[in-house]
Formats: C-alpha cells, sequence, structure tokens
C-alpha cells in the first residue's frame, strides 16, 4: 500500500458520504485516475462500505479506513477488509496492532516529537495534520531533520497549491472535499466529480 501511495500521491477522503451515493462517488475517482480512497469511521455505515469496496473494485482501488481513533475502531476496520488505516492522531496500539495484522496505519502527528515517537512505534509513513492551519512553511522546517520518514500531508490542499505539497517534502496528500465536493454527490453530479479527480491526478503526474 504505501508503494501505491508514493506513486499515486492522493488519497481521497470520504467523509459522511451517504451509502445510496458511495459507489457511484468512488467509481467517479477512479474513472478520473485517483484509486486510493479512505472512509473514515465517523460515516454511517463506514464498514460495510468499506467491505462492499473491496468486493466491488478488487485490485483497481485501494480501500482503507480513516478517522481510526483508536484499538477498538481498527478492529472494526481490519474486520471490514482495509488495506490501510489513516488517523488524525497517534495511538500506538493501533500501529501494533497494524503491524500484528499486516493492515498498514499512518497516523496523524503534529510535533517533531510525535513523529519520531510514531516512527519508532511502527508507523512506515506519518499524517501531518492540521497542514491547512500549520501551513507549508512548517512542513519545509520539520522535514529538514526528519527527512527519512515518508509524511502524508493532509488539509488545504487545492489544485492552485499541491505542486507546493511536494515541494515542502510531503510525499503524498489526503484530499477531503476539495476533491469529493458531497454538493454534487448528492445533486448526481459524478461527471463533475470524475473531471476534478482527473484535473488533480494530472497535477501530480509529473512531480
Amino acid at each position: 500500500m504505501l508503494e501505491r501511495l508514493l506513486q499515486e500521491k492522493i488519497v481521497a477522503i470520504f467523509r459522511f458520504i451517504e451509502d445510496q451515493y458511495a459507489d457511484q462517488a468512488a467509481e467517479a475517482m477512479l474513472n478520473g485516475g485517483i484509486s486510493m480512497m479512505e472512509i473514515t469511521m465517523n460515516t454511517e455505515g463506514a464498514a460495510s462500505m468499506i467491505s462492499r469496496w473491496r468486493e466491488k473494485f478488487g485490485d483497481r482501488a485501494g480501500i482503507g479506513a480513516g478517522t481510526v481513533l483508536d484499538l477498538d475502531t481498527a478492529k472494526e476496520a481490519v474486520a471490514a477488509g482495509s488495506q490501510f488505516m489513516i488517523s488524525p492522531n497517534l495511538d500506538e496500539s493501533v500501529v501494533d496492532y497494524g503491524l500484528k495484522t499486516g493492515v498498514p496505519v499512518w497516523p496523524g502527528v503534529m510535533t517533531p516529537t510525535e513523529i519520531v515517537r510514531a516512527w519508532k512505534a511502527g508507523a512506515e509513513l506519518v499524517k501531518i495534520f492540521p497542514m491547512g492551519t500549520l501551513g507549508l512553511k512548517y512542513l519545509t522546517e520539520i522535514r529538514a531533520p526528519l527527512d527519512k520518514i515518508p509524511m502524508l500531508a493532509s488539509g488545504g490542499v487545492d489544485l492552485d497549491n499541491i505542486a507546493d505539497y511536494f515541494k515542502a517534502g510531503a510525499c503524498s496528500v489526503g484530499m477531503g472535499s476539495k476533491l469529493v465536493n458531497l454538493d454534487w454527490v448528492r445533486s448526481g453530479r459524478f461527471d463533475l466529480l470524475e473531471d476534478r479527480a482527473r484535473k488533480f491526478a494530472e497535477a501530480v503526474k509529473g512531480l
């Protein structure tokens, strides 16, 4: 999964999407060229959606669970078939569970101390969050001493600045509403969703 993430560079975040729209929205992402997708575990029916997507999309997609805050949620995510787990926080018991089950955990961290703690706990990659608030200069500064630790940046990414995130040292980005626009989803405009996915996929191709 890490190799796939480093190649594709974008994780589409599905938060609070209604089950009735989920499959078409995921299909639109795939058609637009984005295949790494997470459903946040605070979305109603997340586990059943993850399970269904694994069956429906097979190798076409990498399907993971987001907002995995604790061990109980991690167990639910793995049971549903998650291929990776992403958190906004660092819980070493979740990282350890991921190591034992062979499901990568990419925990959310902010400070250099948290980043190194996550790395030492066995996380192969960390999520720097909230990037929208921290800003790109922060990412550049922490990458200088911590350049051996792969970092996914989450928050604040858009078409006009996505290249800057990678210049600052991100190896990948997590994208929610700027990519998975729920207004379009609920109005059936999956064509717009696909077009947006394609623009972002093309934006990272040459990076």
